[in-house]
């Protein structure tokens, strides 16, 4: 049995959506989650600048005594986990294969859309893995620029004018294109499964990178003997490096738990 906590962190709101599974797929862990909220959105900077702020992230995380970390964020594990990994010398997760692994289970078709950062879709991650794994696949990819930055402000709800527009704009020509499996390639984008499965249809399979990726990380921890006794609660801690309030508010809604006062801000170019 080891209790020593998980690290998890994203540039923002997006990896509650790890979070969130990993409640209900390893409740008995203890999680230390940071969102890089004053750093928001790392989907259209440089490599070079995504791994430096990466760095720092799990700079930040490692001042905890962690025994595995979970980067719940498409743009650092397409760009930076090769190295974050290289550099570490504890398990670290990332989001790419778990979620291309999925993708070609649910897929009948052969024709698997990814929508995700710019920063990712530029990496060519997503399509290398699906292709490394099944040769046959026809890989699709659309970034999706303003989506982080309508859910990191809390534009999530059906109804919503802008987001609506924003995705028939983005996904109406993925559809078209007669997919049957879509990626949500950023961890963010899960907080708006209801509206893109709206635009996709009934005939179009979601993936999710958070979800994924959490039961990778429960593989993971069982082959490692890293597991927490299962007979146990688990607390979660939430970092960021912004105003706590405006994290909370939103954190809230998706979480349906109160997190006022909970989250505590940190200076992360401490580290």
């Amino acid at each position: 049995m080891d209790a020593r906590p998980i690290g998890v962190f994203d540039s923002g709101l997006g990896g509650l959506t790890a979070v969130h599974s990993l409640w209900k797929i390893l409740p008995e862990e203890n999680l230390i989650y940071f969102g890089d909220t004053a750093r928001v959105p790392y989907g259209g900077r440089s490599k070079e600048t995504i791994l430096k702020y990466a760095r720092q992230d799990v700079r930040f995380l490692r001042s905890f005594d962690l025994k595995a970390i979970l980067i719940a964020c498409g743009t650092v594990t397409t760009t930076s986990l090769d190295t974050l990994q290289a550099e570490n010398d504890l398990p670290i997760v990332g989001v790419v294969e778990p979620t291309c692994r999925r993708a070609l289970l649910v897929t009948k078709s052969k024709k698997v859309g990814i929508i995700a950062t710019l920063a990712s879709i530029r990496s060519g991650a997503y399509e290398a893995t699906l292709r490394r794994l099944d040769p046959d696949v026809e890989v699709i990819g659309k970034p999706c620029p303003l989506f982080v930055p309508l859910v990191e402000n809390g534009r999530i709800q059906r109804g919503d004018v802008v987001i609506e527009t924003v995705a028939r704009e983005y996904l109406e020509p993925l559809k078209a294109t007669g997919i049957d499996t879509l990626i949500l390639g950023c961890t963010h984008y899960p907080l708006l499964t209801e509206i893109i499965a709206d635009v996709m249809g009934p005939d179009v399979t979601l993936v999710s990178a958070g979800e994924e990726s959490a039961f990778e990380l429960k593989r993971m921890l069982k082959a490692e003997g890293l597991r927490a006794d299962e007979n146990r609660q688990g607390e979660t801690e939430f970092y960021v490096s912004d105003r706590p309030e405006d994290f909370e508010r939103i954190a809230s809604v998706f979480l349906r738990e109160n997190m006022r006062h909970t989250a505590r801000r940190i200076d992360i170019d401490q580290y």
